[in-house]
């Protein structure tokens, strides 16, 4: 049964033992059962008449175990490392799977999560007892990504122009900012200049990845005015 125990009576065994003037008592060598017996048992029969004669004979008593384990899952959450992956073991899914028999293994569906597992993942807990009888669960991995993205600036001059104004974008500044899931925005905290702006200036790219993280880094524009006046005589 599902605690791991079973038993019999001799009467189950015998089958039409006789004696001529009366069979006093049946009896059995064994009567329980439990997982270590699980496979073949030999037993004897003892049959006593009504004078006190005894006899004897034996019988295999096949014991199985055809009781499921019992599963039991747990949710988790899993954080990706810095390379955008991350990995689970059985071991953290089970919450006290048990067969009465013994369990033989616990294993899961998937093991493994990246960047494109960002989220809620369902996967299935798998337990085998010792018998060979199998129970499932279902449990949910939480991927999250809370891994800045490395944010990478660069300085950059500008000249101004015949109208004393000059632009940069992001782009520019980028110099190779990366995140292993991938990068959703890169901005700037100033991106026009003009007169007032003259010699250096401190900006700051700001650098988001897919999942809203995010990470900054300054840069120095140096901002020039090279434009010759125009003379205009009369």
């Amino acid at each position: 049964d599902a605690s791991g125990a079973g038993s019999i009576t001799a009467a189950q065994v015998d089958n039409g033992s006789s004696d001529a003037c009366g069979i006093a008592d049946l009896s059995l060598s064994q009567l329980t059962f439990d997982c270590t017996h699980v496979g073949t048992n030999s037993v004897t029969l003892t049959v006593t008449d009504n004078n006190g004669n005894v006899s004897t004979d034996t019988a295999t008593v096949t014991v199985q175990d055809n009781v499921d384990p019992v599963a039991i899952a747990q949710n988790i959450t899993l954080q990706l490392d810095a390379s955008g992956a991350g990995s689970i073991a059985a071991s953290q899914i089970d919450n006290g799977s048990n067969d009465a028999c013994g369990i033989a293994t616990i294993t899961v569906s998937q093991e493994s999560f990246d960047c494109s597992h960002v989220g809620a993942n369902e996967i299935t807990l798998t337990v085998t007892d010792n018998n060979g009888n199998v129970s499932t669960d279902i449990a949910t991995v939480t991927v999250e990504d809370k891994v800045d993205p490395v944010a990478i600036a660069q300085d950059l001059t500008v000249e101004l122009d015949a109208s004393g104004a000059g632009s940069i974008t992001a782009a520019q500044i980028d110099n190779g900012s990366s995140d292993a899931c991938g990068i959703a925005t890169t901005t700037l905290s100033q991106e026009s200049f003009d007169c007032t702006h003259l010699g250096a200036n401190t900006v700051t790219l700001t650098v988001t990845d897919n999942n809203g993280n995010e990470t900054t880094a300054s840069a120095t524009i140096t901002v020039e005015d090279n434009m010759a006046p125009t003379v205009s005589a009369s």
